[in-house]
């Protein structure tokens, strides 16, 4: 395989190289300049800059990838008719997506792959970032002839997703400061930190809209082309030595798509690798590729350098039109192959021999330089700079640049700058919880002690446990905007998951005091609880442990469930659940066997107990006396004259005196009709907040099992 020709080889400085220098530059009247994204940056790197001429080209870095091979199974729509099928028809359909891909990605370099859709373009993408299972690839993958371990590929490589996965209320320098806060080592300095990012909002063409909100459907902010720059600049703030993109001029204009390619050349020709798919390059961005791989169902059908395409075509018996778009002919006559009986095969077979005799003739080799004396060599020189924290040697890269507890730092400042741009959903949630309180309050005014009042604060209480449950299901879209920015960030050790839960855990629990002491003080009080001032404080701390612990439930659905709609059915269902046995409508003692582990499985049964004991632990307080026994009854409909008659018939048959004011139930009777009597008031609440820290613990699982964001 052949390189595409220059002029004069060079080797241009890194991005770290620019950053230890950029403060010196911006005092050198030579200085850097890198603001144009559409010039040149080579006037910018003369300083460092080299050009040994030489006729054999060697390359301290080269991303080797031989005959990879993947394939799945897909289950056939219409299974047979029973009686009228083979063995092979039950069997499961085997689609071959990667078939032998062979090719070499050299520093300094652009490599694009080519092809129609479903021709195999992302899916080589994702072979070569590591984001397919090890056992489902077949094939090796090699850095300067050294297999690449997915632990050192994951901190001296980048992936850019295809979709701009960004937080819509940070301006574009917050945004990279953020991730240069991820990515970058402590050992760095605050001051640096930001010089990095200046340098590289220049060299992203960015500056303009530097202090301007990224945006979404409903916030305007920066435009398309300009988020798909900030994509690639977050990605690229460690200065890898490998990047790979999936599609990154897709759905831009063809001047936003050139800029784009235009900033992807500077980064390869600062020192790194290059890899990307991309679905028709124009005329201009052709020029800017470095190598060119087609592919067809699958297959090679040509890898090479573009000043290639001609030759191959020629000799293939299907030359390229002198005026005619190389790209664009090459497209079409594979669409066209691909819809003929024989398909691409005779395409594929002749790519194969032409690549044997270009191989034959190749000169390449990295000057007998090993992968970790190449690495040290590029640490030396500023790159990579999260795997330089402590030491230069690549084989003690530290996993993550920074420790937990910063990271824990980084992203609830990050979450709580994003949420502080939205106020009109606290507002929201605010409200919601105030709205409902009110209603509760007004509703349920000043409740007496009667056997009617006893009925009515039941009702109270399980309504308002309930609705604090209910009111936590707005956190499940708040997870589900996050979860590819999450996956994005974590496949590549930005930040630990356990970072992630530890922080999210923590800064959501000022807003649920403010929501618990908002919905406490606005009911407890208009309603007539018992208890006082120890009273109240049980009864907000309840009902915060139950904030706590439905806003816990909530976020690890929102990990298991990938669908906001199909979440909040979930959701909704499964609190119905939990109201339905809580003991509230029908009691412990009259649940049947079979259903009981659900009543101790509910949410709602803890808090709902907790709060009656509250309310009723007094032996003192009296709820039925005398004839109000008659209340719930067809004889409370007659005169008291009547029901004082009845409680003298009574006495006498009971042999007991039981007058108009004789209290007949107290508190603890109505629990115990209740059946809450087996764990106490205390350790209800204990047991709420501690399934608040299980369902958390069940969501840092969950990432850590259904975020691999790798292929089977």
């Amino acid at each position: 395989m052949e390189r595409c020709p220059r002029d004069t080889p060079r080797v241009t400085a890194t991005l770290g190289e620019l950053l230890m220098n950029v403060e010196d530059a911006r005092n050198d009247q030579r200085g850097l300049e890198m603001a144009s994204p559409l010039t040149s940056s080579a006037s910018s790197f003369n300083s460092w800059t080299s050009a040994p001429a030489s006729s054999i080209t060697s390359s301290p870095f080269v991303l080797s990838f031989t005959d990879l091979t993947y394939s799945v199974k897909i289950k056939k729509k219409f299974p047979p008719f029973c009686g009228n099928s083979s063995s092979n028809d039950s069997a499961l359909n085997t689609k071959i997506l990667l078939n032998g891909i062979s090719g070499e990605a050299h520093e300094g370099e652009m490599m694009a792959v080519l092809g129609a859709s479903g021709s195999g373009k992302s899916t080589l993408i994702d072979a070569l970032a590591n984001r397919i299972a090890k056992d489902s690839l077949r094939g090796s993958i090699t850095l300067n002839g050294e297999v690449l371990e997915s632990r050192l590929q994951k901190v001296i490589s980048a992936y850019v997703m295809q979709d701009d996965l960004l937080f819509p209320m940070l301006t574009v320098e917050e945004t990279l400061m953020f991730s240069a806060e991820f990515r970058l080592p402590r050992s760095l300095s605050k001051k640096k930190k930001k010089a990095r990012v200046q340098s590289l909002i220049d060299q992203l063409g960015l500056r303009s809209a530097a202090r301007t909100m990224i945006g979404d459907e409903g916030h305007r902010g920066i435009s398309g082309g300009e988020r798909r720059r900030v994509s690639i600049g977050i990605d690229i703030i460690h200065d890898p030595i490998i990047l790979f993109l999936d599609e990154p001029t897709s759905g831009l204009d063809s001047t936003s798509a050139y800029m784009v390619i235009k900033v992807l050349q500077r980064i390869a020709q600062s020192g790194s690798i290059v890899i990307m798919s991309i679905h028709q390059p124009s005329y201009r961005i052709m020029g800017l590729l470095d190598r060119l791989i087609f592919l067809s169902r699958g297959n090679t059908v040509f890898s090479g350098s573009p000043t290639h395409l001609p030759q191959f075509f020629f000799e293939f018996d299907h030359p390229i039109p002198e005026n005619e778009n190389k790209t664009e002919f090459a497209l079409d006559l594979i669409r066209e192959l691909e819809n003929s009986p024989e398909g691409t095969k005779k395409l594929v077979e002749y790519h194969k021999e032409w690549r044997a005799k270009q191989q034959a003739a190749a000169r390449y080799y990295n000057n007998g330089i090993t992968l970790k004396e190449a690495i040290t060599a590029s640490i030396s020189k500023g790159k990579l700079v999260s795997g330089a924290a402590t030491t230069n040697s690549p084989s003690s890269f530290q996993t993550y640049a920074n420790p937990f507890w910063i990271e824990m730092i980084v992203i609830g400042k990050r979450s709580i700058l994003n949420s502080m741009r939205q106020p009109e959903l606290i507002g929201m949630r605010i409200g919601a919880v105030m709205v409902t309180g009110i209603i509760l309050a007004t509703m349920f005014t000043k409740l007496d002690n009667s056997p009617k009042g006893v009925q009515e604060r039941l009702g109270f209480f399980a309504f308002a446990m309930s609705t604090t449950f209910y009111t936590c299901a707005e956190a499940i879209p708040v997870f589900l905007q996050e979860r590819y920015i999450f996956m994005r960030e974590t496949a590549y050790n930005a930040y630990r998951r356990s970072s992630y839960v530890l922080s999210q855990s923590i800064i959501s629990i000022p807003s649920l005091i403010f929501l618990a002491a908002c919905f406490a003080a606005t009911t407890f009080f208009a309603v007539g609880l018992a208890g006082g001032a120890s009273g109240f404080l049980f009864f907000f701390l309840t009902i915060l442990a139950s904030f706590w612990a439905g806003s816990s439930f909530v976020t690890f659905l929102s990990g298991v469930v990938s669908n906001v709609m199909l979440g909040f059915t979930v959701v909704v269902a499964i609190l119905a659940y939990f109201l339905l046995f809580s003991g509230f409508f029908i009691s412990r003692d009259r649940i049947p066997l079979y259903w009981i582990w659900f009543h101790y499985l509910s949410l709602v049964k803890y808090p709902y107990e907790g709060v009656l004991q509250n309310e009723f632990e007094d032996t003192t307080k009296c709820f039925v006396r005398g004839i109000q026994i008659f209340d719930n009854s067809p004889l409370g409909q007659f005169p008291n004259a009547v029901k004082l008659s009845l409680l003298k018939s009574m006495s006498g048959v009971l042999g007991i005196n039981v007058t108009a004011e004789t209290c007949v139930t107290t508190g603890i009777d109505i629990l115990k009709q209740q059946g809450v009597t087996e764990i106490s008031k205390w350790n209800c609440l204990w047991i709420t907040v501690a399934w608040g820290f299980f369902f958390r613990v069940l969501f840092y699982f969950t990432l850590l099992i259904g975020s691999k964001n790798k292929r089977r």
